[in-house]
């Protein structure tokens, strides 16, 4: 705890001195202001998820919003970039190995976005990321939209087709992976030995082109089928080197059911993804992953405040008949469980204060989870639970001072020498500053 507490004066400093993925482009574009599509970006209000499932289109915009015809051309007045810059610093309980303990990121992360309404009912947000831990520029969270709506019987159908390179990044709640807390962060924190392959396994490394619809305000459906696109690499894809080489198409799926009563919010829903994969090629023997998954997200206005509150369990099965075969797992199959449950209470767009939970537990396999010290497993489990406590101030809409302090009550598999370097749980526990900006 000493080498956290001396962090703690760099956070007074920050302190004295709304949150990225709140596209000011978007601002742009509509004329409104940040909190009107976000609670805490990028938490969605319910006028923020109407807007994406729109194709990020506001259909009520004026013509002298746009310039063309209405019949042939139809564009905004602007140029819809945006960029971001996120600046942070973090220490951990204990110095990594053969590291500096207090790794400054300056920037951690830089974006730049081209995202708003291209046509009319057509849309999207591309994303491009510079990383201080990769040093170059690279293709980050992309989503293109075409949307309608038409009748349906009695009520309303809202349809679209999705373009995008992450699984449930075209969701619109944040209970999913792709818009899950947390929010940011950070890149130098060691992190766990495995999670689900729908939990970021492949993101920015596939393209997938899916159908949605929205009936009667309540009952959402995606289908989306994603191929493997890795960015860098030559082509034709050879697969090498890579983990995830998706054999055919691979379907991800998302229902959910939206429900409104008095001032309460609920969504609850299952998400998945089925997958098989040739691990470092493009032919010869799969491994097969099937993801189902369930979320929640519960939301209640008191006055100018907001509570909200988050959930995902995701159950996967994996058939490692390719890894085992190359000696790279000693059990075919394997099973990992993860959950998460995050609540946030927010004071007037101003203060946020956030507690979460979070545990994944597995099969053990001395190979998939080997022994290696920081980042292995002395007993083959790739056990890990814990918590994070954040909070955040947002002194105008478009900056954010956050501290998250993340504790671990257990990390690959124990809570004491988990590594068989002697290495513990807790001194993974790390404290993350960070200053975030977008314009």
């Amino acid at each position: 705890m000493l080498k956290i507490a001396r962090t703690i004066p760099l956070l007074l400093v920050l302190l004295v001195a709304g949150d990225a993925y709140a596209v000011p482009s978007f601002a742009r574009q509509t004329g409104l202001s940040c909190n009107v599509c976000h609670s805490n970006p990028p938490e969605l209000t319910a006028f923020g998820r109407n807007f994406k499932l729109h194709g990020y289109v506001l259909t009520d915009m004026t013509p002298r919003d746009k310039v063309g015809n209405s019949k042939d051309l139809l564009l905004t007045r602007y140029i819809p970039l945006s960029a971001m810059i996120l600046v942070s610093d973090s220490v951990d309980q204990a110095t990594q190995p053969s590291s500096q303990n207090g790794s400054a990121g300056f920037p951690q992360q830089l974006s730049i976005f081209l995202a708003g309404a291209f046509a009319p009912h057509f849309g999207g947000m591309a994303q491009v990321t510079y990383t201080h831990s990769d040093d170059h520029f690279g293709m980050d969270n992309t989503d293109l939209r075409y949307a309608n709506q038409t009748k349906l019987g009695n009520h309303d159908l809202l349809y679209g087709i999705t373009l995008n390179n992450n699984p449930t990044v075209e969701d619109v709640w944040n209970s999913t992976p792709a818009w899950g807390f947390p929010w940011i962060s950070s890149s130098s924190a060691v992190g766990p030995i495995a999670s689900p392959v729908i939990s970021g396994g492949l993101a920015q490394d596939v393209a997938g082109l899916g159908a949605y619809s929205l009936y009667a305000n309540h009952l959402y459906t995606d289908v989306t089928l994603y191929r493997s696109e890795h960015g860098g690499a030559s082509t034709p894809v050879t697969g090498t080197g890579y983990q995830y080489n998706i054999s055919g198409a691979a379907p991800y799926w998302r229902a959910a059911w939206q429900q409104t009563w008095g001032s309460n919010y609920l969504e609850v829903g299952t998400y998945g993804i089925y997958m098989n994969s040739f691990p470092g090629a493009v032919t010869g023997p799969e491994d097969r992953y099937v993801d189902p998954s369930f979320d929640f997200q519960y939301e209640r206005p008191f006055g100018a405040n907001l509570l909200d509150a988050h959930g995902t369990y995701i159950h996967e099965k994996s058939d490692l008949g390719a890894t085992f075969a190359a000696g790279g797992a000693s059990t075919k199959s394997n099973y990992l469980n993860t959950f998460k449950l995050d609540s946030t209470y927010h004071w007037t767009n101003k203060y946020s204060a956030t507690g979460a939970l979070f545990s994944t537990t597995g099969n053990a396999d001395a190979l998939l989870y080997a022994q290696a010290p920081l980042t292995g497993s002395n007993n083959g489990h790739p056990n890990t639970s814990g918590f994070i406590a954040q909070f955040g101030y947002w002194p105008v809409q478009n900056i954010d001072l956050s501290a998250a302090y993340t504790g671990y009550f257990k990390f690959n598999g124990a809570s004491n020498n988990y590594d068989g370097a002697n290495r513990n749980a807790s001194d993974n526990n790390s404290l993350y500053l960070a200053l975030w900006v977008n314009f």
